[in-house]
């Protein structure tokens, strides 16, 4: 039996460039202003903290790697804490706290001080969770500062947006995949796009060890393939 070699971790950088906007377009305008060099002439107090909320696959993630690859800004993860990361430095031009809402009760104080040190010193805060602040169950303090500044809800995309960006990146690859495979990809496989553009490389490594053209036979075979190599043993 050929073993499927699907690598979700095996992907493009993540970019701005690469994350598919959808509705998320004053966000991602916002947030490209907020880290240009000329932010701090540009943006109030108040501007120079943004929280972002929306559900797993809503590219939350994805964006925060971006700018912390872009700026040179460091990236915090609340599930994975080590180290002095809250820590106030000059040189640092901004912070990134993704799933601020994992963070230990001793770690958001950690977060709360570096809210008021970038407020008194300088530099900006992007921060993301799954719910609102509102929401979170995170200490009232902090609750607050994630309330500072603005707030964007990231909205996952429409199947519709899906196929487009899918159909964009089997174009740019130089991809000819017959009708009906990516509408059937998005209603019988994993959701989120890391996954969908991972089997999209994946059907492609199929198509050339087949010699088999992309259509949706092909897919099928493919996504059994998957299955089976799910199975518990």
């Amino acid at each position: 039996m050929r073993q499927l070699t699907l690598d979700i971790t095996a992907e493009e950088p993540q970019t701005l460039a690469t994350f598919v906007v959808g509705q998320n377009q004053e966000a991602l305008q916002f947030l490209q202003r907020l880290v240009a060099p000329t932010a701090t002439t540009l943006t109030a107090p108040g501007d120079r903290f943004v929280y972002l909320w929306g559900g797993a696959g809503a590219g939350k993630s994805h964006v925060l790697n971006a700018l912390a690859s872009s700026t040179g800004a460091r990236l915090i993860r609340g599930s994975q804490y080590n180290g002095d990361v809250f820590n106030f430095a000059p040189e640092v031009p901004g912070y990134l706290i993704d799933d601020c809402d994992k963070l230990s009760a001793g770690d958001q104080i950690e977060a709360f001080n570096l809210f008021n040190q970038i407020r008194e010193h300088g530099g900006w805060l992007v921060t993301s969770g799954q719910l609102p602040p509102s929401e979170l169950s995170v200490r009232e303090d902090f609750r607050t500062r994630l309330g500072w500044g603005l707030i964007y809800q990231l909205h996952g995309l429409s199947d519709e947006e899906k196929i487009a960006a899918l159909t964009h990146a089997a174009q740019v690859r130089g991809l000819h995949l017959s009708s009906g495979v990516l509408p059937y990809l998005i209603t019988h496989f994993r959701r989120d796009m890391r996954s969908l553009t991972a089997m999209l490389n994946e059907l492609d490594r199929f198509s050339l060890e087949t010699q088999r053209p992309i259509t949706l036979p092909l897919l099928r075979s493919l996504l059994q393939l998957e299955s089976e190599d799910n199975k518990p043993l």
